[in-house]
């Protein structure tokens, strides 16, 4: 069974991209465009991992990420934070939220998979 990863990015072009390399390499993808969408989701599919853009609209997904760490039933997925914030100090605000894993936007779309694959398997990037 292929591991189940929820995207979740109000960006069309990134969720896309994303979402194409992930089922290219046999992932099976869910999105999510907001924190609403992607709370409907985890509460009705088991995940192996999330990939959380910071900025949405609605609740950004540093407080979403929060939340779900909060959570008995989702504090043990995986959230790895996916972001063009990329200045010193994000990814250090991103692992206090609760993040798992930073990666960068644009993504380096030859070692994505392999990094995802990593979280997955608990090894990290």
């Amino acid at each position: 069974m292929p591991p189940k990863v929820l995207v979740v990015d109000d960006n069309i072009v990134n969720l896309k991209l994303i979402c194409e390399l992930l089922e290219l390499d046999q992932y099976e993808v869910l999105k999510a465009g907001n924190a609403e969408e992607a709370l409907q989701i985890i509460e009705n599919f088991p995940l192996d991992l999330i990939l959380m853009d910071i900025e949405l609209p609605g609740v950004d997904g540093l407080t979403l990420t929060r939340q779900l760490k909060e959570r008995e039933n989702t504090k043990s997925i995986p959230i790895i934070a996916v972001t063009a914030f990329a200045m010193k100090g994000d990814a250090q605000k991103a692992y206090g939220a609760g993040c798992d894993g930073y990666i960068t936007k644009p993504i380096d779309t030859r070692k994505f998979t392999k990094q995802i694959s990593g979280f997955i398997k608990g090894i990290g990037p």
